[in-house]
């Protein structure tokens, strides 16, 4: 099985299961894991942010930091494509009572004028615009890097009108390869940032939110609400730590084998791909024709022995990571166009 899915699926290197083995471990509700405390310094150093706090998951580090921005009542401006709207389960509505006003993403992007127009103006019948949410890598906008250009220009309008930036960059070692540029870099434009150690990186689990130190206080408290204090968890810190100072240095090798991943897919009349759309790891391609609705298809491709996403709308995503090789990717081409 070849398994395309994300590059959340991927396994444990050896040198993770034998960081994790041999980790320092305390209770890191007391702030006493020694191996947590190291991993929060080394990805707020990373970001170029004051602090960072370990999380479980890229969605808890994302709604927790949307809490630590917002009040009740308030408004956040993202993407209507955005993972925050999209795939996070309306968490900030059902737990913070913030409100999420979309505007349109442009291949991952927003107008910075469309931004402006969000913002809302002091009046008692209107919310208060909080928050602007970006997001880099951009998942449904195919894996698109926006430059830092692009994510300046968004978080200037939102900064002149005393409105914080939270960034989602869950793929943002993603972004700086494809850009060559470092994730601080990108990161500087925003007030925090979340990081996903279990995507591209390679780590079982985990992720972590930086910004200011109060804002990671703030942050802090919000993960203990929300149930992500964690006790002896040096243990997934290590490998965390490992897929921090190994895995971005490797994300070059899934950006090439995702294009050639998408050549090879393309080289027929039935399947449809944007070779110029893959900047980083993920690809979209569609079937031209097919009489089989797209989870048959999905089905189908499964029974040949590769998996991949139905995104809606007959879109479809490949993502590739540290456990998928070039012949992989090749050999996954040939079976989605034998079906």
């Amino acid at each position: 099985m070849i398994d395309l899915r994300s590059d959340t699926v991927t396994k444990p290197s050896s040198s993770m299961r034998a960081a994790i083995a041999s980790a320092e471990v305390g209770d890191d509700v007391y702030g006493e894991d020694p191996t947590v405390v190291r991993l929060q310094a080394e990805a707020a150093a990373v970001l170029g942010k004051e602090a960072a706090l370990f999380v479980p998951s890229g969605t808890m580090g994302n709604l927790i930091s949307v809490l630590a921005h917002c009040a009740r009542g308030e408004e956040v401006i993202v993407g209507d494509e955005a993972h925050v709207f999209y795939y996070e389960a309306a968490g900030a509505s059902a737990f913070g009572g913030v409100q999420m006003r979309t505007v349109p993403n442009r291949r991952g992007a927003m107008r910075p004028s469309d931004i402006e127009a969000a913002i809302r103006s002091p009046n008692i019948h209107f919310p208060r615009t909080a928050l602007v949410c970006l997001e880099n890598t951009h998942n449904r906008g195919g894996g698109r890097a926006i430059s830092l250009e692009e994510s300046r220009a968004m978080a200037e309008v939102a900064h002149h009108y005393g409105v914080a930036v939270h960034l989602d960059g869950s793929r943002i070692f993603n972004a700086a390869t494809a850009l060559d540029c470092s994730a601080a870099t990108l990161a500087s434009v925003a007030d925090s940032v979340n990081i996903c150690f279990s995507k591209g990186l390679g780590a079982p689990i985990g992720s972590a939110v930086a910004g200011s130190a109060p804002f990671i206080e703030r942050c802090r408290k919000y993960r203990k609400m929300a149930g992500g204090g964690m006790r002896q968890v040096g243990v997934i810190a290590a490998a965390a730590l490992v897929a921090l100072h190994e895995g971005p240095r490797r994300l070059e090798v899934d950006h090439d084998n995702a294009k050639i991943f998408c050549d090879a897919l393309g080289v027929t009349s039935t399947i449809e791909t944007d070779p110029d759309a893959v900047q980083t790891n993920i690809v979209v391609f569609r079937c031209r024709s097919s009489s089989l609705e797209p989870e048959a298809l999905l089905e189908k491709w499964r029974e040949a022995g590769v998996l991949v996403n139905h995104m809606g709308n007959g879109d479809f995503r490949a993502v590739t990571h540290k456990d998928v090789s070039r012949d992989d990717v090749i050999e996954a081409a040939r079976r989605l166009q034998s079906v």
